[in-house]
């Protein structure tokens, strides 16, 4: 009988150690979420017509690129304004000499979407004469064609100027 009562007990504290250290759960659910807006960037190199240009009797050509990453299927438009240069519209581009002395000396220049041909310029209005794509969310590559057409040549110098493109989406 001792040792059912002592059998009996240790039951007894066992059970009472389980309750004890009885360990409870409960449950919720959450989510977890992102916005992702449609965002684009663009960089740009320089055109360079080269160095080597003497007399403008002949048309000059030359063509750099654009780099456009946008969202995935996010739609834009790449414009290029008329340049830094006073007087300069996206028709009649002009760049100006840099040397003192020369800098209201200009030459007239074009940019281009179709080719060095240069039969469509590239300029800044929506719909009308602007590059239109779709963002695949990795950098696409536009090319930029630009042509100095035949012009009286003016002094010899650096000419340049600072196109803006602009990416509207």
């Amino acid at each position: 009988m001792k040792i059912q009562k002592w059998i009996g007990a240790a039951a007894l504290a066992l059970l009472a150690s389980q309750q004890a250290n009885a360990v409870s759960t409960v449950t919720t659910t959450f989510l977890v979420q992102v916005t992702l807006t449609a965002s684009c960037a663009v960089s740009a190199n320089t055109l360079n017509f080269g160095s080597s240009v003497g007399l403008l009797t002949t048309a000059v050509t030359g063509s750099s690129t654009l780099s456009v990453t946008c969202s995935n299927t996010t739609p834009y438009n790449v414009g290029l304004d008329a340049g830094t240069v006073s007087g300069s519209t996206v028709a009649a581009r002009l760049m100006a000499g840099t040397t003192a002395g020369n800098t209201g000396t200009t030459l007239q220049f074009q940019l281009c979407s179709d080719g060095v041909s240069c039969a469509t310029t590239w300029g800044n209005v929506i719909g009308t004469n602007t590059v239109t794509g779709t963002g695949s969310g990795v950098a696409q590559t536009l090319t930029v064609y630009g042509k100095v057409p035949v012009q009286t040549s003016p002094k010899p110098d650096l000419y340049q100027t600072t196109i803006t493109a602009t990416v509207t989406y």
